[in-house]
């Protein structure tokens, strides 16, 4: 620290610590007023790309056949599924659900027409239809249709005609549409032209704040929703068995887990590091004070985010434990730093204990900070609103976390006596000092270790995979797991996902030529242009057209990861099935069409064919639990079916729904990290340039900090754990704790070397100082964080093992690699006597 600056913080706060306090208190307060603004976002555009044109596609499709606004509930009787009792407890179940207020529909087996119970002819659609309610129905020709029907098997019914589905639609919500058009209307024209008119910017401001708003009342209202829904459903299910599903669902229950482990493990973690660093200073303060400017930054930050209104997602969630880890470290090293001051100058007094405490740690804890700062920026590139916020969160918590910690723990030290914190007789030092010793004499296994590592670290690399299964995420006994399994594996699949497929682009062309001749005939008073025309010109519902898309719909439904497939082939399978498996020519299927039933073509038609049959759509069920899933591979082997095997040209053909969105959301945040992490390296080694001012020695700093991201990265690859939205940090979150050992040590390690330029000495004198600070902040954090791994949420116990991993990795790292290095290539120069 500069001698002005210090003078500055010397009078200002060393000078006046109860003020300073009282400063603090006073800013707990506020900002406590805001922490209750403090939400987590839930939303479904948390989890995709905010400039995704896949997102603008999705959206301009759900406006003309709907989205995914629906829940599953699976309804499984302990009596048989017709009988009076399941019949009865169903209709209650649906009856009630329909009060809801938002509720659109619910369909269920009781209100489906039946075609084949017995079998009726196409004409009879529009009549009166026959369904479970209908009095002297046969059930059990009704239990086989359902069982057996290309419409009604694995969407009602399981094939094994035990469990049920009722499908829950909710109304479209058109004021957050509208807003949310609006929005995006205005930045896609910022985007394109660069600019907007002034009053476009006010109105931009206006209408992202209202959507803000009514995006939190949307998010509130939805899980109030969930909620009703749950309470209805416990009503029926004893015996019965009742699960929920639904996209709405999983996220709602996501953020349901992320709350309850923020609350339950955010105090079990500082439960256990209170355990720790009790074990290792023996001493209230040095316990409390690290607990304390902890508890401080973390509300501050809270406070901050809700003042801001900064929404916190799945992704950012973790910025809690991340800034307890960079709070814990940095007090430890002022604790450390104090103990060893006092040890050696015990007849010092306490204000200038404090004083001399800070200037020898200000600095290093300083560029412990920017670096780390340096390597949360990689998350900002990302394009994915959701990291970019946990970026720019994660440099607001950083900096308050260690102007705070340079605040609180003097202020209070200066009104406090000395006392001391570390022990010349404890077993750490032994412990470290043993490390040295061991680092020190086994050059060579050492350095054959660290290849062996490397090269696997590079396999495991090669084996990264950037998926994930929804349902990975929770424990098998949890009752969100056993629904989606449910669902999946009896009623067809739980993640939806679209395939539009346009006319050729040559019948569009033949259209126009058709329009052109047919304003000549009028040109000319063709008496028979009028009856010629008649009959409207559509590409896919014809004979050979409908048998493609049979063919696309069966290869579908042939694929192990897909359940449910639903089409305009269902529609054909359906005419087929009552008509002797005759396939309708033009002159049927322009009859039917004509003549369809509104209520029917509402179920058969408007959801698969466009209003002038020139587009169609194909909706699917992903499986979650099938165990080879990749969304990624899964979109592309269906690609490759439908250009070269159905000879569709790539530019009629539109993946849509959740499914690509969250794909594309995993593989843009993939790349993104990959791209910057070289950037971020050479980022740290210029900040290591800076503070070392020494190339060669910056350069050998940047290995343990290497060895620490390729370690942690390859492990995952060669245990199999796919970077998704949560794991994909894991990077970013081991560099930056990898560079503060390796800060602190070299800082040192330069120090030393000023008084006593012998590396072999200077290593032992580091691993016993600053080398007890490194391992007391990694073993506190290790185990603090390995109480993560009872949470039923498995992205929070992948974090808690992959967090203390990166830990003892950065330990081992730094207090055996680095200061091997150092010895065999004297970056400092010669040693001197």
């Amino acid at each position: 620290m500069s001698s002005f600056l210090f003078r500055l913080y010397d009078k200002s706060v060393l000078g006046n610590p109860r003020f300073f306090l009282g400063v603090i208190v006073l800013l707990m307060v506020i900002f406590g007023l805001q922490a209750q603004n403090f939400k987590l976002d839930a939303s479904s555009d948390s989890l995709v790309l905010e400039n995704d044109e896949d997102l603008r596609y999705y959206r301009d499709i759900s406006k003309i056949y709907g989205g995914d606004d629906f829940l599953i509930i699976t309804y499984t009787p302990s009596e048989g599924l017709m009988s009076e009792n399941s019949l009865s407890g169903l209709r209650g179940l649906r009856n009630d659900l329909k009060q809801l207020e938002r509720v659109k529909s619910v369909v269920t087996i009781l209100d489906v027409p039946l075609l084949n119970s017995p079998r009726i002819k196409i004409s009879d659609l529009g009549s009166d239809p026959r369904t479970l309610e209908t009095p002297g129905v046969d059930k059990n020709m009704a239990l086989k249709e359902f069982t057996e029907s290309p419409i009604y098997r694995k969407l009602l019914a399981s094939v094994d005609g035990k469990t049920t589905a009722i499908l829950v639609t909710f109304k479209r919500d058109d004021k957050y549409f509208s807003l949310l058009d609006k929005r995006t209307e205005l930045r896609q024209k910022k985007q394109d032209s660069g600019h907007l008119t002034p009053q476009e910017v006010m109105t931009l401001q206006q209408v992202s704040l209202e959507f803000k708003l009514y995006l939190a009342e949307t998010q509130v209202r939805q899980n109030r929703e969930i909620q009703q829904v749950r309470a209805i459903l416990d009503k029926y299910r004893n015996p019965t068995k009742i699960f929920l599903g639904g996209v709405s669902m999983i996220t709602s229950d996501m953020i349901d887990f992320i709350k309850s482990d923020l609350s339950a493990f955010g105090l079990g973690v500082l439960c256990m590091m209170i355990v720790v660093m009790w074990l290792f200073f023996r001493r209230k303060r040095w316990v409390a004070l690290p607990i304390l400017c902890c508890a401080v930054a973390i509300w501050v930050v809270i406070g901050t985010l809700g003042w801001l209104d900064w929404r916190v997602t799945v992704i950012s969630s973790n910025f809690v434990s991340i800034l307890i880890i960079i709070t814990i470290s940095l007090t430890i090293h002022l604790t450390v730093c104090y103990g060893e001051l006092y040890a050696d100058n015990p007849e010092m007094g306490q204000a200038d204990l404090t004083r001399r405490t800070i200037k020898l740690i200000f600095l290093p804890c300083f560029y412990t900070s920017i670096t780390t700062i340096v390597a949360f920026t990689s998350l900002v590139v990302s394009g994915i609103r959701p990291v970019i916020d946990f970026g720019w969160i994660m440099t607001i918590g950083i900096s308050l976390g260690f102007v705070l910690a340079f605040i609180i723990f003097p202020s209070f030290l200066s009104l406090m006596k000395p006392q001391g914190a570390v022990s010349s007789h404890d077993a750490t030092k032994r412990l470290t000092n043993g490390i040295a010793l061991f680092a020190l004499s086994h050059k060579s296994k050492i350095l054959g270790f660290t290849a062996v590592l490397v090269v696997l670290g590079m396999i495991g690399i090669s084996q990264l995979r950037v998926d994930n299964r929804f349902i990975d995420y929770f424990k098998t006994d949890t009752e969100i797991y056993q629904g989606m399994s449910v669902i999946d594996t009896e009623l067809g699949g739980t993640t939806p996902l679209d395939i539009i497929v346009e006319a050729d682009s040559d019948f569009f062309d033949y259209l126009e030529e058709m329009k052109s001749q047919k304003e000549e005939k009028k040109l000319f008073d063709d008496p028979f242009a009028d009856a010629a025309d008649t009959e409207e010109e559509n590409y896919w519902f014809h004979p050979n057209k409908l048998l493609e898309v049979e063919k696309i719909h069966d290869y579908l439904e042939s694929l192990p990861e897909i359940g449910k497939v639903l089409s305009i082939a269902t529609t054909l399978k359906m005419v087929r099935s009552l008509s002797d498996d005759k396939v309708p020519d033009d002159y049927d299927l322009s009859l039917y069409r004509k003549l369809f039933p509104e209520e029917p073509r509402k179920t058969f038609l408007n959801p698969y064919l466009s209003e002038d049959a020139n587009q169609i759509r194909i909706n699917m069920r992903i499986e979650e639990t099938d165990p080879n899933l990749s969304r990624g591979e899964l979109i592309q082997k269906i690609n490759l079916f439908l250009t070269e095997e159905m000879k569709i040209s790539p530019d009629r053909i539109h993946f849509t729904g959740m499914t690509v969105l969250y794909n594309n959301m995993l593989q843009s945040l993939y790349k993104s990290q990959i791209l910057t992490l070289g950037m971020v390296f050479l980022a740290i080694l210029m900040m290591f340039i800076i503070l070392f001012r020494r190339f060669f020695l910056a350069l050998l700093a940047m290995v343990p900090n290497l060895f620490s991201a390729l370690a942690i990265l390859g492990l995952m690859g060669l245990l199999d754990i796919p970077l998704d939205m949560m794991t994909i940090t894991i990077a970013a979150i081991t560099i930056g704790i990898a560079v503060d050992d390796t800060i602190h040590y070299i800082y040192r390690f330069q120090r030393e070397f000023k008084s006593n330029p012998n590396y072999h000495q200077n290593v032992l004198r580091c691993h016993s100082s600053i080398g007890r600070a490194i391992y007391y902040t990694s073993i506190t954090v290790t185990v603090g964080f390995s109480i993560l791994t009872l949470s039923n949420f498995i992205p929070t116990i992948y974090f808690g093992l992959l967090t203390g991993l990166a830990m003892i990795l950065a330990l081992l790292g730094n207090l055996i690699l680095l200061p091997l290095l150092v010895v065999m290539f004297k970056p400092l120069g010669p040693e001197r006597a």
